[in-house]
């Protein structure tokens, strides 16, 4: 058999080059079609979804006038309806905010947009941050101040972010939430993850009748300062002693979440399931942000009744238990946290079943 010339090789180098090609653009086709496929079945929404857009009023048509505004103020918004597909989206949106992990769905994957490769850990949704489903509001129906509106987020359009210093449009805050407080991988901007949560966001603001460009009060945090409290200062021993009191019960002794049957009752804010270190949830990075959610909006069922000074002493704690480091921290501060969430949770139970003896022990004498 003639061995083969030096032609007729980068020929056959160049034939299977064009068949992979061929074979990968083939395959994109392929996902392109089954992800538009997906997009049109109907969509399976979570208990807490089914509830909030049905007393919303989401249906397609041509015109949408929101029960909610209606009910409050007596005067009906006419608004732009929506399509079929618009529908979906939103209620996509919904779940995601909802159930980000996907606990409550058939098929997570597909479901939820594989949602889950952009955050580490098991125990993040955004809806343990933006309550009740992007728009937490009083037992009388009121939006909750400082509640991390994603309505009232959504009417701000392209916000001025203080901490960088420029304009970010809604879809890169997104991204911000998946970097950090989700300790994750920031998505692609036209993702379906970002264009769904965009949707879902953009319908609630019409539901409560926000006007676009203004600022709202349950928009972000209300955010405490040092100086709002006598103290001028926070304190750690004291914060140790508030969480335990108020905080432990849902969050756990060392703040690593509760979970039961597989699914995250309340969220871990220590550990390798929390926030990382450069999110503005951690007391270090952003001194007055943490604080302000815990007043606003903890403990759950009882928001308000912690003082300014609480608040800051639990943030200045919560902070300092042992968590990821962020996208900034070099590696040495990634070894020493990752060391301190592996040895100090087993080293802090021993201490606890050492106290619980000598506890007693002391109550019979």
């Amino acid at each position: 058999m003639k061995p083969l010339t030096h032609a007729s090789k980068k020929a056959l180098r160049l034939v299977l080059l064009v068949g992979v090609l061929l074979g990968l653009y083939a395959l994109a086709v392929a996902k392109h079609d089954e992800r538009a496929r997906i997009r049109q079945q109907p969509v399976s929404l979570t208990p807490g979804c089914a509830d909030k857009l049905a007393r919303y009023g989401l249906a397609a048509g041509s015109h949408y006038v929101s029960p909610y505004t209606l009910a409050r103020t007596g005067y009906a918004s006419v608004k732009q309806g929506y399509t079929e597909d618009d529908v979906r989206a939103i209620q996509r949106g919904c779940n995601i905010i909802d159930d980000l992990q996907g606990q409550q769905a058939a098929d997570p994957a597909r479901e939820r947009w594989n949602a889950s490769r952009f955050v580490r850990g098991t125990h993040t949704s955004c809806d343990h941050c933006h309550q009740g489903i992007g728009d937490k509001q009083t037992a009388a129906g009121v939006p909750q101040t400082g509640s991390l509106s994603l309505a009232a987020s959504w009417v701000m359009a392209d916000m001025y972010e203080k901490f960088t210093g420029i304009l970010l449009p809604y879809e890169l805050h997104q991204m911000q939430c998946y970097i950090n407080s989700s300790n994750g991988y920031k998505p692609n901007v036209a993702d379906d993850l970002i264009r769904d949560v965009t949707a879902y966001s953009r319908f609630l603001a019409a539901a409560l009748d926000l006007r676009f460009g203004n600022r709202y009060p349950e928009q972000g945090v209300d955010e405490v300062t040092a100086s709002s409290t006598l103290k001028r200062g926070d304190d750690y021993v004291r914060g140790a002693a508030l969480f335990q009191q108020k905080c432990a019960r849902c969050h756990g002794p060392q703040g690593l979440g509760t979970v039961v049957d597989g699914k995250v009752l309340f969220p871990a804010v220590a550990g390798p399931n929390a926030f990382n270190l450069q999110s503005r949830n951690n007391f270090s990075f952003v001194s007055t942000i943490l604080p302000g959610f815990i007043c606003r909006n903890m403990p759950s069922g009882e928001e308000g009744t912690l003082s300014a000074q609480d608040c800051r002493d639990i943030g200045f704690y919560v902070s300092n238990l042992p968590r990821p480091a962020g996208d900034k921290q070099g590696p040495l501060a990634a070894l020493w946290q990752q060391l301190m969430m592996r040895l100090m949770p087993p080293l802090i139970r021993t201490v606890e079943r050492w106290q619980r003896p000598a506890a007693s022990g002391s109550s019979g004498t």
